[in-house]
């Protein structure tokens, strides 16, 4: 006779499947795809998620950079363009991510696909998990480009990778609490 908690219909020389271990991958199998959609969204339209953010990165340097920086001049050791560079390359990534979590939610309602999403056998927080992690994919992506435009205005030092990586995990973990409101 079959348990309530297991599925006994594999058959004879087959390992029993519970109902969590389904649910489980249900849930493993919704996560991806919401956050290979997203990947793929970012991928197809590139020109309006990577290079808007690299031509504000450029005028920002052009204009504040190199035209005020010069009557600035040296803070603490560091060239103006130094000191903004950690300022515009952050700018840049929560603007995207934030901008990604929202455009992607809107997108999904505007389509009427976001009853589908919300149908589907996975919790809410799930949901919001995958959009925020095809947030912080696109966050990721475009700090790569802003960083790589930076090093061509100026020279980039990280002095404390330790408190680098922190702040990238408590600012992923505000983007996971801003998006679940």
């Amino acid at each position: 006779m079959s348990d309530a908690r297991t599925d006994t219909a594999a058959g004879p020389g087959h390992a029993q499947v519970t109902r969590p271990d389904r649910m489980r991958y249900a849930r493993r199998v919704g996560f991806n795809t919401i956050i290979i959609r997203e990947f793929s969204r970012i991928m197809r339209i590139w020109g309006q998620t990577l290079v808007p953010s690299a031509v504000t990165t450029t005028l920002y340097f052009v204009i504040f950079g190199s035209l005020i920086g010069r009557r600035i001049g040296d803070m603490g050791g560091f060239t103006y363009m130094q000191y903004i560079a950690p300022g515009l390359i952050m700018m840049s990534v929560i603007t995207s991510s934030y901008g990604n979590v929202v455009s992607s939610f809107f997108g999904a309602k505007f389509g009427r696909h976001i009853e589908e999403l919300l149908v589907a056998p996975l919790p809410n927080w799930l949901i919001v998990l995958g959009y925020v992690a095809g947030g912080m994919v696109r966050g990721l992506l475009v700090g790569a480009v802003v960083t790589m435009i930076s090093l061509f205005f100026t020279r980039l030092h990280v002095q404390h990778l330790a408190t680098v990586l922190a702040a990238v995990i408590f600012l992923s973990g505000g983007e996971i609490g801003r998006a679940s409101c």
